[in-house]
């Protein structure tokens, strides 16, 4: 517990100036951290990160995260960002056969999921902080809503948690905690609405914050079952008491996309 709180206290103090300065060093951060996450998961398929294959999954994912703001410096070659990621899967394809199925169509597939899963999540972490003039109250937001799932989740969990939730993937949680992890987000999303100008609804807010918090639960399961399938504990130590990028951010990679899709981030 100690070494958790020690790295929590030290990691924090280094991630949350970037946040608020946002701009491009933040950009750069969560690049890094999104590259140190593909390696995480590629490490635990068993697929080799320094090599070709590898080297497109990385450019595959740094398409993905290329920000919408800055998009027009990669289409100034007349190929949308799209187009950018089509022609990348094509040259996965396309590297199968020329290896003779050294890399097979699954593997191929894997390498591709992973730049798509990791990519995707960490984009919408950099808009999320783009958002204009309410970048920061989105990341906070999502932060309080996670941190007040999992602890919800677990202090609920343990006091009246009965029923497990998924025993095959992650044996300590229970249904009972998963209901109490979305009360408590709800409890703690009400608090933030009043102290906060997020721009949306209360009863939005509440509604939204259902699903997020729902959707953050199967985030963090999702990881769990990659872990579980390839025999690992953690999907790395970069982070000592609490594992790799992935084993932190794994909620957070379902909740900021669908901060976005449910349209709660409103046009300033």
């Amino acid at each position: 517990m100690k070494q958790r709180i020690i790295t929590a206290v030290v990691a924090a103090a280094f991630f949350i100036p970037f946040v608020i300065y946002g701009k491009l060093p933040f950009i750069l951060l969560v690049y890094a951290m999104a590259t140190i996450a593909l390696y995480e998961l590629l490490r635990m398929g068993k697929q080799r990160f320094f090599s070709f294959e590898g080297l497109l999954s990385v450019l595959l994912l740094w398409i993905i995260l290329f920000p919408s703001k800055y998009v027009h410096f990669i289409e100034r070659f007349g190929f949308a960002k799209l187009e950018y990621t089509y022609m990348i899967v094509l040259l996965f394809l396309a590297y199968t056969v020329l290896t003779k199925n050294r890399l097979t169509f699954e593997k191929a597939g894997f390498h591709i999921l992973s730049a798509i899963y990791v990519g995707i999540g960490f984009y919408y972490f950099i808009e999320t902080r783009n958002t204009a003039d309410l970048g920061i109250t989105y990341i906070l937001y999502a932060l309080f809503l996670i941190w007040a799932t999992d602890s919800g989740a677990y202090f609920i969990g343990r006091a009246f948690g009965r029923h497990k939730l998924w025993p095959e993937i992650s044996p300590n949680k229970t249904v009972e905690g998963a209901f109490g992890g979305v009360l408590c987000a709800v409890i703690v999303s009400v608090l933030f609405f009043f102290f906060t100008d997020i721009g949306i609804s209360l009863g939005r807010m509440v509604a939204s914050t259902v699903v997020l918090s729902i959707f953050g639960q199967i985030g963090d399961l999702v990881e769990s079952a990659y872990k579980r399938h390839y025999g690992v504990k953690d999907a790395g130590n970069i982070l000592p008491g609490h594992g790799g990028i992935l084993d932190r951010f794994d909620s957070l990679l379902f909740v900021l996309p669908l901060i976005h899709f449910l349209k709660m981030i409103a046009a300033r």
